[in-house]
């Protein structure tokens, strides 16, 4: 059995991953569901090192060996592949995600061309939040990439790994990545403060320090998206305060209500009758409603504020559910599955049967 082949197949079958875990089948995800491949061998702990092994640096296995897990971005056959190796059960196991070779626009990508509006801000921070695969680092290729082609800015991203290659265009792009450009995530975002940017795009707000240096960027003047692993408006605020001990929060209160911009809760959710899947939408954009209850510890008001301000902009996550369930999209089990706020979706459906 050859990698190649197997990334070949990712390829041909419009996969979104391919996992290599011993004492399986290789499997790989096609739209959102796991597909073992039982007519294939199954895979050993020897047959995985031998694959992983074949395009490795002898620095990335050091890496590898001394932490246990390594993130790196491969090209293979015009496509590209984020890839995530690491051990279970004392055996190396692999995930591969294939990245789009072509950046999709938002329309493609089947998103409010609402989310427009990010690439017209000259400063501020804007947040893309969702689990992990739930197409985060896509929607913001997209937005980043309007940016690139419309406007004459310095973009500076910092990735780990670097995983959409952004063409030339109007702008300038310098795109970093972990272990490769940079030794850390602080010394990569103080460094670009002095790289003349007027977008920097952080692929991770992971802890303390980067949350930190991520809203300083975007007080001092400078554009910023970056992303989260929540799953709604109001708890990325209270994630990023809560990251700060009790006597800061109050200035980081304040701080976040002044710079952010916008918060995008996004979920891919299974199409009726089709393999793919199409995006859900929460949207909150920072009006001065908004920005009021951030600096009142108020953020249990937000899901009100984003229930009836649909004329600013924002957008329930709830009401993007019934809409795509009103146009056939989604079915109402996948609405109600996917909700965060279910007696919300089964009040707004209720008020539309009548």
């Amino acid at each position: 059995m050859d990698l190649s082949n197997l990334l070949q197949l990712v390829i041909d079958k419009n996969a979104s991953d391919l996992h290599l875990i011993a004492q399986y089948y290789p499997t790989i995800r096609v739209g959102g569901e796991l597909y073992q491949l039982t007519t294939l061998p199954l895979l050993t702990p020897d047959l995985i090192e031998k694959m992983l092994f074949s395009f490795l640096s002898e620095e990335q296995k050091e890496n590898l060996f001394a932490n246990k897990e390594l993130d790196l971005a491969y090209s293979f056959s015009d496509s590209r592949f984020r890839i995530n190796i690491y051990y279970a059960q004392g055996s190396l196991c692999a995930s591969f995600r294939l990245i789009a070779q072509k950046i999709r626009t938002l329309e493609e990508l089947m998103l409010p061309a609402f989310l427009r509006q990010c690439t017209e801000f000259r400063q501020g921070l804007v947040l893309l939040t969702g689990p992990t695969g739930e197409g985060k680092s896509t929607t913001l290729a997209a937005i980043i990439d309007e940016i690139n082609h419309r406007f004459a800015r310095h973009i500076i991203t910092i990735e780990d790994p670097v995983e959409y290659l952004y063409p030339k265009a109007k702008s300038i792009v310098s795109q970093r990545e972990l272990h490769q450009d940079t030794h850390s995530w602080n010394l990569s975002l103080k460094s670009a403060l002095r790289e003349d940017p007027d977008v920097i795009l952080v692929g991770e707000m992971r802890d303390f320090d980067t949350i930190q240096l991520v809203l300083t960027a975007a007080e001092t003047g400078h554009l910023v998206f970056s992303t989260l692993h929540t799953n709604s408006a109001p708890e990325s605020i209270d994630r990023i305060i809560d990251n700060f001990p009790p006597h800061q929060q109050n200035q980081v209160r304040n701080q976040l209500a002044t710079v952010l911009k916008m918060i995008v809760t996004q979920r891919l959710l299974p199409r009726v009758k089709s393999i793919t899947r199409v995006p859900a939408v929460e949207i909150l954009v920072n009006t001065p409603a908004v920005a009021t209850t951030i600096r009142e510890g108020k953020t249990y008001l937000i899901s009100n504020i984003l229930e009836t301000s649909e004329g600013e902009g924002l957008v329930l996550f709830e009401k993007n559910l019934l809409s795509m369930y009103r146009a056939g999209l989604i079915t109402k089990e996948t609405a109600f599955s996917y909700a965060i706020r279910p007696k919300e979706l089964e009040k707004f459906i209720k008020i539309d049967q009548i």
